[in-house]
């Protein structure tokens, strides 16, 4: 199979590269792993920034999104018994977040990619990288149970974390940066309408819990555990036990409902410098992973992609590689600055299990304090949450 652009992996990241190089005149091939049920149907991250969303819709896959997507122009903060909002679009001019679940995004990106006959060939075996530092790359691959070669100008690796792209790449040549948090969050769906209209935070005693939505019908709810939990450990009742007490506040109550799916999740920070190798550029996940609390993971991976489709465009076009020169450099800033607010996040809400005088809890208290009580750390916060960012 002849292409200019292969990519590797069709999450939101594979996909929306894809849809941006078809509207600039150059042909792709995705090739991915897992059957487009699945990726049709996992549930990830469900929170856009605003830039997300003016993407998706500025590039003709946003209808269903402004249909069905639940904008929020607040945040609330939840500690010492009280709920604090955090006026996300009056201290970012009009900026909000649309809570769009992952899978709804790579439903709608399919859609467009498969109406447009797109070759986007899934259960794809053995993919291996070859040539990354010549003219003409090429992918070696299974497809319908076929041996399969594709070859390329270039490779965009947007297979996750775990994925083959960033592997690829010869040892002693990337650097990895990298931080694990001493916790995990154990979180379930609920088929239960939100108990909130907006987005919960809470830090207490008990450790952090968030309250989120998949939906008007659905609810994703999150509680802090040990890094060593596990599902055994965790039964429903123990679970909406534990999520009551983190958000118990004076006249509100969590709405209950059947456990849809239940998991517990790492944190971990990680990011692989540079994000390219020869023809290779790593896009999302492969090369950059931030935890959840900060709401950034597809967003950087969208962002990443944005500018990995305008550089190619540009070679094709007239020949300039400066684009592709700069690529890693220009996604790695925004990249850090993300890292920056999630860990400030996650540090700000979290229980610490070492914190055995209690010092770093009280440092926590007087930050969340200084969130609700100055206008300007507030607008700190919410810059960084609906990606105000240079």
């Amino acid at each position: 199979m002849q292409t200019q652009v292969a990519i590797v992996g069709a999450g939101p990241a594979g996909l929306m590269l894809s849809h941006l190089l078809h509207r600039e005149g150059v042909h792709s091939i995705v090739l991915e792993k897992k059957s487009r049920e699945h990726v049709e149907k996992r549930v990830r991250a469900g929170v856009l920034e605003q830039g997300t969303v003016d993407l998706l819709v500025s590039t003709g896959v946003g209808d269903r999104l402004r249909r069905e997507g639940l904008v929020h122009e607040g945040i609330e903060l939840r500690f010492e018994g009280r709920g604090h909002r955090i006026a996300l679009s009056q201290l970012t001019g009009g900026r909000a977040i649309t809570i769009y679940g992952q899978q709804e995004v790579a439903k709608d990106l399919i859609a467009a990619r498969v109406a447009a006959r797109a070759e986007l060939y899934f259960d794809v075996e053995a993919v291996t990288l070859h040539d990354l530092h010549s003219t003409r790359p090429n992918l070696q691959c299974t497809v319908d149970e076929r041996a399969a070669r594709v070859e390329c100008d270039f490779i965009a690796g947007c297979d996750g974390f775990h994925g083959i792209s960033r592997d690829a790449i010869p040892a002693g040549v990337l650097r990895c940066y990298e931080r694990e948090y001493p916790f995990a969050w154990v979180g379930i769906l609920v088929q239960a309408a939100p108990s909130s209209d907006e987005l919960i935070y809470a830090y207490h005693e008990r450790g952090f819990a968030l309250h989120s939505m998949r939906s008007r019908e659905v609810t994703r709810l999150y509680a802090q555990c040990a890094l060593d939990d596990t599902l055994e450990s965790w039964p429903d009742a123990r679970i909406w036990e534990e999520l009551h007490a983190r958000f118990s506040m004076p006249d509100w109550s969590l709405r209950e409902g059947p456990v849809l799916e239940k998991g517990i999740t790492g944190m971990r920070s990680f990011v692989a410098e540079p994000m390219q190798y020869g023809r290779l550029f790593l896009a999302g996940d492969a090369a950059h992973i931030v935890p959840p609390t900060g709401a950034k993971g597809m967003n950087l991976a969208i962002a990443d992609v944005r500018v990995l489709a305008t550089a190619i465009a540009e070679w094709y076009r007239n020949g300039s590689t400066a684009g592709l020169e700069q690529y890693s450099a220009i996604c790695l800033e925004r990249v850090w600055r993300a890292q920056a607010f999630s860990a400030s996040m996650t540090s700000m809400l979290h229980r610490f299990p070492d914190d055995a005088s209690g010092f770093e809890a009280r440092l926590q208290l007087a930050r969340l304090r200084e969130v609700v009580r100055s206008r300007a750390a507030a607008q700190a916060l919410a810059e960084g949450y609906v990606g105000v960012l240079p």
